[in-house]
């Protein structure tokens, strides 16, 4: 489809007429021989006087009104219209922070074949089914364990993610479980974000035992930047000594970023739990369109100035062949 975007332009359509209709003609001053017997040589000589100008062409004043309609039409601006392009724009950032410390390695957990698996194997059956739901939301994943590391940034690339959430191993950060230096990377992951909604997701299967921040300070940080965190244990908060899961620490955590936290004990529970959270993050995108427009205003304008051009070349060469005879007829009279 095409269209011109200043059609009120062609209200100056008529603008050559009134010129030519209402305006003097153009004269132009030239020295010139007066004769009192200029009449009685014209009718000897058989040649009648003629004025000349675009006043007694009508042919020129037809082409000049022609190259007027083409350059309107170009300044016009016709353009064709491209079908409407929609493209979505992820409107929420989310981070999985997952501990790999050495007591992920315990095996109380069942696999999606029913068979005892380590506590890791499960967590990243489940989350990577989370990451597939989220088609349009940007990942990052930080693993930690006696430190913190990022594993991937915030991306839409959540074949990458899932590779990379695949080949981490149990102890790769250490044994210990560092919950508050893991919350201070992801604050500084998420600082750098645009979005309205920031999110982290974390999940652990031990306490605090190893962090350069203490959890509860990195979490008031973590408010102050307007982060949410969602807190999950994944342990057993009956355990003695680093396998036990600080669920009290947990729901510190979250409570005062306006989280949830949430205690999975087996598969079905932690399934359980990252649909709760699909549900209380729910998928959202921004629905960007946008129409591209081809111009084809060089098109009438080049035919104007291709018309002009012609027609001043003609002239041209009319003038020249007019002028020959004139010139042989001067020099045999000489």
């Amino acid at each position: 489809m095409w269209q011109f975007d200043y059609p009120w332009l062609f209200a100056l359509l008529p603008l050559p007429l009134l010129g030519w209709r209402y305006l003097p003609a153009y004269k132009e001053a030239r020295q010139a021989l007066r004769t009192p017997f200029f009449g009685a040589m014209s009718q000897a000589l058989g040649i009648a006087p003629q004025q000349s100008g675009v006043r007694q062409n009508r042919w020129q004043l037809s082409f000049n009104l022609l190259v007027w309609g083409l350059l309107l039409i170009a300044l016009a601006r016709p353009v064709w219209v491209e079908p409407p392009l929609q493209q979505t724009k992820p409107t929420r950032d989310l981070l999985l922070a997952i501990d790999i410390s050495q007591s992920m390695e315990a095996k109380d957990y069942l696999g999606q074949d029913g068979i005892a698996v380590d506590r890791l194997t499960a967590v990243k059956q489940v989350v990577q089914t989370f990451i597939d739901q989220r088609p349009d939301d940007r990942l990052g994943l930080i693993l930690f364990g006696g430190g913190a590391f990022a594993q991937a940034p915030l991306t839409l690339d959540h074949g990458s993610l899932k590779l990379l959430l695949d080949q981490a191993g149990i102890g790769m950060a250490g044994p210990s479980t560092a919950i508050g230096d893991a919350i201070g990377l992801g604050i500084k992951m998420l600082d750098k974000s645009e979005q309205p909604d920031k999110t982290l997701i974390l999940l652990t299967d031990g306490n605090d035992n190893h962090s350069v921040i203490p959890p509860d300070q990195a979490a008031a940080l973590a408010a102050s930047k307007h982060i949410r965190i969602h807190a999950i244990g994944i342990g057993d908060p009956q355990a003695s000594g680093e396998n036990r899961v600080d669920a009290k620490a947990l729901d510190k955590i979250a409570n005062a970023t306006g989280g949830r936290s949430f205690m999975a004990t087996d598969s079905s529970a932690l399934a359980g739990v990252y649909q709760t959270l699909d549900q209380i993050t729910p998928h959202e995108v921004q629905h960007l369109s946008f129409q591209p427009k081809r111009d084809l205003f060089v098109w009438p304008l080049g035919a104007g100035l291709l018309l002009l051009t012609l027609y001043h070349g003609l002239a041209a060469l009319r003038g020249r062949r007019h002028s020959r005879p004139r010139v042989a007829a001067s020099s045999e009279a000489g």
